[in-house]
């Protein structure tokens, strides 16, 4: 008696039943789908994949396309483990698997994701690095892929995105430290035409204009972002003269501050009381000295709704999440630290 069969035989249910409950099919109960789930583990029954993905014509594979290299994540990334737990939650929901891609910095992204579509082992798609003009989302929805992308684009096709607020972090950064006496502002953005940039740079500059401080794009540093991105734009800081350098910095990215504090501090220039710094949290960020001002929110968080807008787009699994198209732009919160004094003088 194969597995299916002796579960149902066990519990006194039919096939199909069985069969509906591993898969998580939503006319299912909860407690039957408990029943067979917990019955099927007694047992160590695991449904063969292969031969599932022939019949539905499914994978059970979600997604999440992001860049690697060292001149993206450094010496380590701290963001997307965490996002990727809160994935990883909501896809054991319905025994789905998430496999991470991995899109080397030196090949095209574009190609890359034809790569992977054209293989056709996912059944949805999270897309991360989000470009100003982002080909990959129009070449998805033309092909009517269910993804969702983390970060906003020019690009439009009507489907669901996730991004954090970078207008918010540039507004409130620039006002907190205007309101401490600083006129000379410095921001971090990347080198390449990431959208998340150009969001953050138009709301900095925004921010200046309403305090009646003129945009110096001298005071825009541009760099990896990584703590060696950071460490680098502290020598670049120590090397300006003093009537030219930023008393303050508001940061978007979380280990580019880490190497940022090392960077100022190699140079003779003390974090905090010589230059003000307001960053992004990052379980790194709790040692630093002086505590770090920071925006924080929950990635593991983001990570669970990313996914479930993602599953809310696809008809298998969409009377579990009836939001609709998911298009939001998620708040963070300013915790106080002691990186952001008043300027001197």
């Amino acid at each position: 008696m194969n597995g299916i069969r002796r579960l149902a035989h066990d519990l006194n249910i039919s096939i199909g039943t069985v069969s509906r409950a591993l898969n998580g099919k939503p006319d299912v109960s909860d407690e039957t789908r408990k029943r067979v789930l917990e019955a099927a583990a007694a047992i160590g029954y695991v449904p063969n994949q292969a031969g599932r993905s022939l019949r539905q014509g499914k994978t059970g594979v979600i997604g999440f396309m992001m860049q690697s290299g060292s001149e993206i994540t450094g010496d380590g990334d701290v963001f997307f483990m965490s996002v990727f737990d809160g994935v990883q939650t909501v896809c054991a929901r319905h025994q789905l698997d998430l496999v991470v891609l991995l899109c080397s910095s030196e090949e095209d992204p574009d190609a890359y994701l034809q790569r992977v579509v054209a293989r056709g082992f996912v059944d949805g798609l999270i897309i991360s690095a989000t470009k100003r003009h982002d080909h990959r989302i129009q070449f998805l929805a033309e092909r009517n892929i269910p993804f969702i992308a983390l970060g906003r684009s020019l690009t439009e096709a009507g489907h669901p995105w996730l991004d954090l607020d970078f207008e918010g972090m540039a507004q409130t950064g620039v006002d907190r430290l205007v309101q401490k006496g600083h006129r000379r502002i410095g921001v971090f953005a990347p080198i390449d035409d990431i959208n998340l940039g150009f969001v953050f740079v138009d709301s900095y500059r925004a921010a200046l204009e309403r305090h009646g401080i003129a945009f110096d794009p001298d005071l825009v540093f541009r760099a990896y972002p990584n703590d060696r991105g950071g460490h680098e734009i502290g020598e670049r800081v120590a090397a300006m003269p003093e009537d030219k350098r930023p008393t303050g910095f508001v940061l978007t990215n979380e280990m580019l501050t880490v190497g940022l504090y090392r960077g100022l501090y190699d140079c003779g220039i003390k974090p905090g009381a010589d230059i003000a710094i307001i960053g992004r949290h990052s379980t790194n960020s709790q040692y630093l000295n002086p505590k770090l001002t920071c925006f924080y929110l929950s990635l593991r968080d983001l990570g669970i709704e990313l996914a479930e807008g993602l599953l809310a787009t696809m008809p298998a699994y969409a009377a579990h999440y009836p939001h609709g198209v998911i298009r939001r732009v998620v708040p963070l919160t300013l915790i106080e630290g002691g990186s952001d004094q008043p300027a001197k003088g």
